[in-house]
């Protein structure tokens, strides 16, 4: 893929990804206020997300099974080679190009993160406008670090068991917020705390190869 092609899809990645976290936000809100038993939903789904993180192990990742990718094409037939920055071409009818794909794929990629990231942000605050920066902030400053975050989970082989401690954290305080009220510094000193214990067990004893 040239660079001006890679240039295009992370524009519209993000372009993409500001409105569709922004919707996100905005519904998650709404219902929230609307109908409370909603926090139980999040919460368990954060609960669940954990779970799954917690039994992972070293998976394959086959972009070309993906579930939304596999549905577009049998709706859109797509072209074999790139059609410059195109996303779509006629010849005769309309064709997508694997450049939309590889858009495409990005975006419900994300869509998987956010499932994740704004019902545990929403344990804390329902100030949309909080909400939104905090997620914003997190998208635009972790995506160009990704190679490099990819490449430490490597060396700290125990984050993960932090990371899935800290959804299911998040998910039981949401699930039993209209029981036990735990302060925000309480909780942000316990999810610190985990995620550093894990990067601390990670050096203390590395992984054997």
């Amino acid at each position: 893929m040239a660079d001006d092609q890679q240039h295009k899809v992370l524009f519209w990645g993000i372009v993409g990804a500001l409105v569709m976290r922004g919707l996100f936000i905005l519904a998650g809100v709404t219902l929230i206020q609307r109908f409370e038993w909603i926090t139980y939903l999040f919460g368990a789904t954060l609960v669940y997300s954990g779970y799954k993180l917690l039994r992972q192990g070293e998976t394959e990742i086959h972009p070309e099974k993906n579930p939304v990718l596999l549905m577009f094409r049998k709706i859109l037939p797509v072209t074999n080679d790139y059609e410059g920055g195109k996303f779509f071409v006629r010849r005769p009818g309309l064709y997508a190009t694997p450049l939309f794909v590889v858009l495409l794929v990005i975006e419900t990629t994300d869509v998987v993160f956010a499932v994740d990231s704004i019902p545990a942000v929403l344990a804390i605050t329902l100030n949309a406008f909080i909400v939104y920066t905090s997620n914003i902030f997190a998208f635009l400053v972790l995506r160009p670090m990704y190679f490099a975050l990819a490449g430490m989970m490597d060396i700290f082989h125990y984050l993960h068991y932090g990371l899935s401690v800290v959804l299911i954290f998040v998910g039981l305080k949401m699930l039993g917020a209209h029981y036990v009220q735990i302060p925000t510094i309480w909780a942000l000193t316990i999810v610190i705390g985990v995620l550093a214990s894990s990067v601390l067990a990670s050096v203390l004893r590395p992984e054997r190869k």
